[in-house]
């Protein structure tokens, strides 16, 4: 039977509130999950995993990782631990050879919060992929371009980010009014996306006004250029999702068709 193709997704994940919260967002990955082909894996590249080089998770069992501190009990009593998928790991690995297996590494709240609205039952294997510190923008959008091949293979590949994200100038109060540069900001980086203009994206510390405020480090950033850089001759960048929870932070999410 021959595999269907996932289109790969960026997916804006905010607080690690929205793993517990029912909202909107919430509701909206839920839905999203039920418009798709159900994937063999799910592989995320994570803007909270920055590596010397690129690793993938390659345990049988990954650590649910609880990477953040301040947030209510009932955030860190919140079980979601699917199983991983060594083979792919070691598969993905041999196919690329600048990714090593990481074998101890968890899953952080850039995976399993996104993943266990739209997979509820922990039944489909999770895996986390690096972001290497040491490449530019340039290289990791030229590495999202190779990456693309893994969607083909009923692959969900996820960037999980967002593409603006300030907690600095952050509100605690989720239903804060956005700020007007996080607006403008967002704004810019939606149209961007929909014209396919990967190149003012990728230079942005030189194109985006106002981009120290709407993205003041990379991590966050950096795998929406994975996933538009998917975006090849006869495919499309189409928004899924867009909100800019707690005033600084937006949730934007598009999908590679």
């Amino acid at each position: 039977m021959e595999t269907q193709r996932i289109n790969p997704v960026f997916i804006g994940h905010g607080s690690p509130m929205n793993a517990i919260e029912d909202n909107r967002y919430s509701a909206f990955l839920r839905d999203y999950a039920l418009s798709i082909a159900r994937p063999s894996a799910i592989v995320v590249v994570s803007a909270h995993w920055q590596t010397d080089g690129t690793r993938i998770t390659g345990a049988e069992t990954p650590e649910q990782m609880y990477d953040f501190y301040g947030f209510p009990d009932e955030l860190y009593s919140l079980v979601y631990a699917p199983r991983g998928d060594p083979a792919l790991a070691r598969s993905i690995a041999e196919e690329f050879r600048e990714i090593r297996v990481d074998e101890t590494r968890g899953i952080d709240h850039a995976g399993w919060a996104v993943a266990r609205h739209m997979y509820p039952q922990h039944d489909i294997p999770l895996l986390e992929l690096s972001l290497d510190y040491n490449k530019s923008e340039r290289e990791h959008y030229e590495f999202g371009k190779r990456l693309a091949a893994l969607s083909d293979r009923g692959i969900l590949v996820m960037g999980s980010g967002n593409a603006v994200h300030n907690l600095r100038n952050v509100s605690f109060d989720s239903e804060a009014r956005a700020f007007p540069w996080a607006i403008e900001a967002d704004a810019w980086i939606a149209s961007r996306i929909a014209d396919g203009n990967a190149g003012e994206l990728i230079e942005y510390r030189t194109c985006m006004p106002g981009w120290k405020q709407a993205v003041p480090t990379d991590e966050h950033f950096l795998p929406l250029l994975y996933i538009l850089a998917m975006n090849g001759p006869g495919r499309t960048a189409h928004t899924l999702y867009e909100e800019i929870q707690n005033g600084s932070i937006s949730m934007r999410s598009f999908e590679i068709l």
